[in-house]
């Protein structure tokens, strides 16, 4: 007896009595489906130590470590870490399928699945254990004639079958599908199995005789070739019926052969043949060498028919043309899964390489014709993400080194504030602990509260996705805006009682000083942009038209040469001498500003620019309290107030270089308001003139600075 076949034995030879007497919760007996497994892993050629480790799936997993160390010591440390990652994987699929099963629905969550099943599997003949064991249930069900559930059926086509097929598994793929489409949609399959009118058996003779014919032909030319070919299977037949809504008459590659040569000369020569040997269908032939996929997918497709009538597929290509199918971007899983336009599915880079290795591993086994791993495990290329549970079974993507708190986040915002716990797998864990793919993860909340400030820390190790660092910010940002929103409106009220003015609209106010609302109004007090000062200004009296008799028209006298220039505003009344004259603060008239008086009631003649909408409305309500005015004699050292706008993008240091352009310019600034909002900062500034030319240049410096977009006189 062989080493292999003692090794085996001597497993089959433990596990018997210790399970002999245990079954699954559908019946199978668990000795007869480790034996059935194993078996079908001698199908694939899998390894001795594989097929070995799949007869102990059955063991019952009470034992725990003890058992662990039992079978590693009899055994090996290879067998027992392999029976260590299926059980994994097999709890897993019990979780998946115990859970509601629209989790599975979704294309996006099954895609996840599939990367989980590799993620978990240290060693990938633990995947080929776990796609040999659920094709054993499914051959169960169907000898014993026992309905299988549905969801197991849904399962397989979704999560399993794909996955054999991206592994280049075909022998495993098509009884995956075509067991679980039987038991999904039995009275189709059964429609499809009655038209095929042939057994399989029939089908694979008829591709074995084409083979033999086509390669001595091409021998006879002197082409060499690897012939080979195999019948589709009835799922396979089912997905192109209804993908391209045609008859089971219209299908041309029941049966197909797949010829590969050396060069790209064979390949037309070997077409060649083809057609002169048997009858080419018409329409149905496709040059994708001369002229590629988008995908740059490369072969020669061509449907014949034999002497019966009988059409075939024959795909011809080189060696190079067929490893770039299969393991490249244009490789079959990926437009077979994403459908007839042939658009590629998302899946990460590394993810895809890592089953490009797998399908080249199995690659080189069948052509060495030694087992798939030798005598030393399979490694999976290592991963920077993580595959875990939530209770309902949706699987979560996370970087390596995640928590429980980076899990809470990526579920929802406020189920991270109020994160307080968790449990993985059953069993309460510090926020800390580093999650490890495959198990299942469950918050534990408070009914209310929010993050901790020690979460931010990268030393503590609360947090390992930026994503959740960013939402954690966020709710300490949010909190601290609204402190200041309650200590700025707590220094308004305050202001506004000095004033006596307590019963207005906090809304309104903050709108006439030039904020959206009231809580930009208030974090501008707090942050110390905005001087409650200014809050005065709103309340400062319009001048109002009263009635007045001719002894008001003139009022307190200046003397000397004041009244000759006008007063303190270098304005003269025409008309009418030595009038008091004041400046409208709406408007802040400068020389050389056109400029219109009103007859105001005990303070004078307001001085308006001629454009003001104040003096508009004044004069729409009393013409005859307009007069004209101009300006007097420029006098030495006289200035004017008058207000500035500037909208720029906030920077820091922007206020500090406006300031400088007013100090070079030796303009007095008696006022300034900031506010900031969406990246953008508009301020307004009451500077100091003698005149227009002065005021101009201010405005043209202003636009100069790094960062202003406008610079306007308000």
């Amino acid at each position: 007896m062989s080493e292999d076949a003692n090794l085996l034995g001597q497993v089959r030879q433990w596990v018997e009595p210790r399970c002999a007497d245990l079954k699954t919760s559908a019946g199978e007996p668990h000795l007869e489906h480790a034996i059935g497994t194993a078996d079908i892993l001698q199908e694939i050629q899998a390894d001795t130590v594989t097929q070995a480790s799949a007869l102990l799936i059955g063991l019952p997993e009470s034992a725990g470590s003890q058992q662990h160390e039992e079978v590693s010591r009899l055994f090996g440390p290879e067998i027992a870490s392999l029976l260590q990652g299926t059980r994994a994987l097999l709890r897993l699929g019990s979780i998946v399928s115990a859970a509601d099963s629209a989790a599975l629905d979704r294309s996006g969550q099954n895609e996840m699945l599939r990367k989980m099943l590799l993620a978990m599997a240290a060693d990938l003949r633990i995947v080929l254990i776990r796609l040999a064991s659920r094709l054993q249930t499914l051959r169960w069900y169907a000898a014993a004639k026992i309905p299988s559930d549905p969801v197991l059926g849904r399962e397989t086509l979704e999560l399993y079958a794909p996955l054999a097929n991206r592994l280049g598994i075909w022998q495993l793929k098509w009884q995956l599908e075509d067991l679980a489409f039987r038991f999904t949609d039995p009275q189709r399959y059964k429609e499809i199995a009655r038209l095929l009118e042939e057994k399989r058996v029939e089908r694979e003779l008829f591709i074995q005789q084409t083979i033999a014919r086509l390669t001595v032909a091409l021998d006879g030319l002197g082409v060499k070739a690897d012939v080979s070919g195999r019948p589709k299977h009835i799922y396979s037949i089912h997905n192109k019926m209804l993908n391209k809504q045609l008859q089971f008459s219209e299908l041309f590659d029941v049966r197909a052969l797949r010829v590969i040569v050396d060069d790209d000369r064979a390949c037309y020569t070997a077409l060649g043949l083809v057609h002169e040997l048997w009858v080419p269908v018409s329409n149905e032939f496709d040059d994708y060498i001369s002229r590629p996929k988008a995908n740059g997918y490369r072969s020669l497709h061509t449907v014949v028919a034999d002497d019966q009538g009988r059409p075939f597929e024959v795909q011809i290509r080189t060696q190079a043309m067929h490893e770039f199918a299969e393991y490249g971007m244009a490789a079959h899983w990926r437009y077979k899964e994403s459908g007839a336009k042939g658009g590629q599915i998302a899946a990460s880079g590394r993810y895809d390489r890592q089953l490009a290795w797998m399908r080249q591993l199995l690659a080189w086994k069948a052509d060495a014709g030694s087992p798939v791993a030798g005598s030393a495990p399979v490694a999976v290329p290592q991963d920077d993400r993580i595959y875990v549970l939530s209770p309902q079974a949706r699987v979560i993507e996370l970087p390596v080194g995640a928590t429980a708190v980076d899990f809470a986040y990526h579920l929802h915002s406020d189920l991270g504030h109020r994160c307080r716990g968790a449990r993985i797998d059953g069993q309460m864990v510090p926020l800390q602990t580093k999650l490890q793919t495959g198990q299942t993860v469950e918050i534990v909340t408070t009914k209310s509260g929010g993050p901790s400030r020690d979460w931010l820390n990268p030393h503590l190790g609360f947090l390992a996705s930026p994503r959740a660092r960013a939402k954690v910010r966020a709710w300490f940002n949010a909190i601290e805006l609204q402190q200041r929103v309650v200590q700025g409106q707590l220094l308004v009220e305050k202001e506004l009682q000095r004033l006596g003015k307590t019963a207005i609209n906090l809304s309104q106010l903050a709108q006439q000083l030039g904020f959206a609302n009231a809580e930009d109004l208030y974090v501008a007090a707090a942050k110390d942009e905005f001087s409650l000062r200014q809050i005065d200004s709103v309340f400062q009296p319009v001048e109002v038209p009263q009635e007045i008799g001719a002894q008001d028209l003139i009022t307190h006298h200046s003397s000397g040469d004041n009244a000759a220039l006008g007063g303190k505003s270098g304005v003269l009344v025409v008309g009418v001498d030595s009038l008091l004259t004041q400046l409208a603060r709406c408007c802040r008239p400068a020389p050389p500003d056109s400029i219109r008086g009103f007859v105001t009631r005990g303070r004078g003649v307001s001085i308006h620019r001629a454009d003001c909408a104040s003096f508009a409305e004044l004069c729409a309500r009393q013409p005859e309290r307009s007069i004209d005015v101009a300006w007097g004699a420029v006098k030495v050292g006289l200035v004017y107030p008058v207000d500035l706008s500037v909208r720029a993008q906030d920077r820091p240091g922007l206020l500090r270089d406006l300031s400088e352009v007013f100090a070079r310019l030796r303009l007095n600034v008696i006022a300034v308001n900031t506010q900031s909002k969406r990246s953008l900062a508009h301020m307004g500034f009451t500077v100091e003139v003698h005149d227009g030319p002065e005021l101009q240049r201010a405005l043209q410096a202003l636009l100069d600075v790094t960062g202003v977009l406008s610079a306007t006189r308000r």
